[in-house]
Formats: structure tokens, sequence, C-alpha cells
């Protein structure tokens, strides 16, 4: 098994790399979509957070409300140091499990705050998704509807383009036309395989 971390600014377009990494034979691990179902309704995760922040981060239906749970702790970072201790183990946990279950393949852990939480050490490589802070924030604000403050208090609250870069055994330039990207992962999975058989 090859053992590769992916990481990548909030709107550098790490989702579209791990897409087209999965079309070419990758195994996705998703920390995001993990960090989703530990706190879905019912969960230990969802009670730790309203125990941590109140009812008020519950959406009518009784799920989390993640634009208001966001509201508050990326405005704020010992509140955001209090989500990561209830969630992070939890992803990390479930995370190993579906490591255990892939067998011998390689398998792309997208981790949004990899730099962040200094994981690098976990993985046989660490690919970074990078993108210009304008690109990134144009995303937020078009594509995904975030107002710019809300960009941008998101943005900072990550690690710097330099400190990803640092971490990077490759780097992925994501300011290019999606079939100039596509051409770029084919060329990064044929170096993935060539690890993993090595």
């Amino acid at each position: 098994m090859l053992k590769v971390g992916l990481t990548g600014g909030i709107g550098a377009g790490k989702s579209e790399v791990s897409r087209l990494l999965v079309e070419c034979g990758a195994v996705l691990i998703d920390a995001d979509r993990i960090a989703r179902e530990v706190v879905a309704p019912g969960t230990p995760g969802l009670a730790a957070v309203v125990d941590a922040f109140g009812e008020e981060v519950l959406a009518p239906d009784g799920g989390l409300d993640r634009p208001k749970l966001g509201s508050i702790v990326f405005a704020d970072p010992e509140k955001l140091a209090v989500l990561n201790s209830i969630v992070h183990p939890l992803v990390g946990e479930r995370s190993r499990e579906l490591e255990a279950a892939a067998g011998d393949a390689v398998v792309v852990h997208d981790v949004p705050l990899l730099t962040e939480n200094g994981l690098a050490p976990l993985y046989d490589l660490v690919i970074v998704v990078d993108a210009r802070p304008e690109t990134q924030l144009d995303r937020l604000v078009r594509l995904r509807g975030m107002t710019e403050e809300d960009a941008r208090a998101r943005m900072g609250a990550q690690a710097t383009r330099e400190e990803r870069r640092e971490i990077a055994d490759v780097v992925i330039d994501n300011d290019v036309p999606l079939e100039e990207l596509r051409g770029r992962v084919k060329e990064v999975w044929a170096e993935l395989e060539r690890r993993a058989r090595a």
C-alpha cells in the first residue's frame, strides 16, 4: 500500500484533483466526508459538539448547522481548537478503519488540514494542490456562494501557501484549465503507481 496525503487551501481545487485520482484508480479516504459522518445526528460526535457549543449549532432537523458552527469557530482560534479536539480523533479512527480495508492499493487521504496538524509524516508522499489566493477567493465567492469576508476568514484560518508547499513532495498547480489539470494528475498517478510497485 502507498499512503498519499492530499491537501490544499480551501478553494484550491483539491476535490477536483481527488476525483481525477479516483478516475485513475486511487482509493480515496476523504477526511471532510468522514468529519460529516462522525457528527451526523445520533452520533457521540454530534453530542460532544452540542455540549461544547450549545443547542444553537443544531439545524431544525436535528443535524449540525455547519454554517452557524463555522461562523463561531472560524472567528475564534480557541473555539476552533475545541472543535478540532472533538472531531479529529474520531476522523483519525474512522480513516484507519477504511485504510485497513483498502488492501494493496494507492490510498489517497484527502486531508484539508494536513499541514496545520503536522500530519505529513503519516504519509509516504504528500501532494499539495496549489492555487493563487485570488483564484481561491474567486472560487469560494462565485462557486460556493460565500461572502468575501467569510471566504477570507476561512483562508486566514488555514496554513499559508508557503507552509503547504514546504511539506509537499509533489505540487499540482490548479490555476490551469481542466484538461491541463487532468494531464498533470495523470503524470502524478504514473509516479504513484511506480512508487507503489517499488
